[in-house]
């Protein structure tokens, strides 16, 4: 059974979701017939390429509000994300155009590491303050996980795997996702949002029990 999972690289709530399938599917007792597939979305395909500034401050002038009252509320994903045992720091996060960072995730799917090379720029950015547009750092991400580097800046310095981005984004549309992370499940069963854990174990076993050619 294949999972489908729509993600951005800068979304608090998908690194969260993440967290939560790994421990549903860690529990599962067909998870070694379960493949996992990560699948591009960009949370903001228009914030200008390039553009780096400090998340807090980029939300706060989104929302029409202050810095501190911007972090209140990122407090509450924080304290989410801890009992996943991600520790979140969003006062060093950048905002930037994530085409890039999928376009390497794409590359590092082709070598079979896109769920590594997607764990690791989900760390980089939420948890460790890294630049993930910046074409070094995600040359030594990359070179982190396997995908060699020379691969990986010559992919950035082209529009290699664009066309791929932009499908991707296009088919979760098409499948009803308005936003990410978004879950299916052997083309049956969809989630939307960082659900609680059972939410995921009770979707595995019934996808798993309709995806079965002794089912019903």
């Amino acid at each position: 059974m294949k999972i489908e999972v729509w993600s951005d690289v800068v979304c608090p709530w998908c690194y969260i979701g993440k967290r939560r399938l790994d421990r549903a599917l860690a529990g599962f007792e067909h998870a070694d017939e379960v493949e996992v597939e990560w699948r591009s979305f960009q949370l903001d395909p228009t914030y200008p390429k390039g553009a780096q500034r400090p998340v807090l401050a980029h939300l706060a002038q989104k929302m029409g509000g202050s810095v501190d009252q911007v972090r209140a509320m990122t407090d509450r994903v924080k304290s989410l994300a801890a009992d996943e045992g991600l520790e979140y720091d969003f006062d060093r996060a950048i905002a930037v155009n994530t085409v890039d960072a999928h376009r390497v995730s794409h590359l590092a799917k082709a070598h079979g590491l896109g769920g590594q090379m997607h764990e690791r720029l989900l760390r980089a950015h939420l948890m460790e303050g890294e630049t993930v547009d910046d074409v070094e750092t995600l040359v030594r991400l990359a070179g982190e996980v396997g995908v060699p580097a020379d691969e990986a800046r010559r992919v950035l310095a082209g529009d290699e795997y664009a066309k791929d981005v932009e499908a991707d984004s296009r088919e979760a549309q098409l499948l009803g996702a308005n936003g990410v992370p978004f879950f299916v499940l052997g083309r049956r069963y969809g989630i939307s949002g960082a659900q609680p854990l059972e939410v995921f174990e009770t979707a595995l076993r019934t996808a798993y029990e309709q995806a079965s050619p002794t089912a019903e």
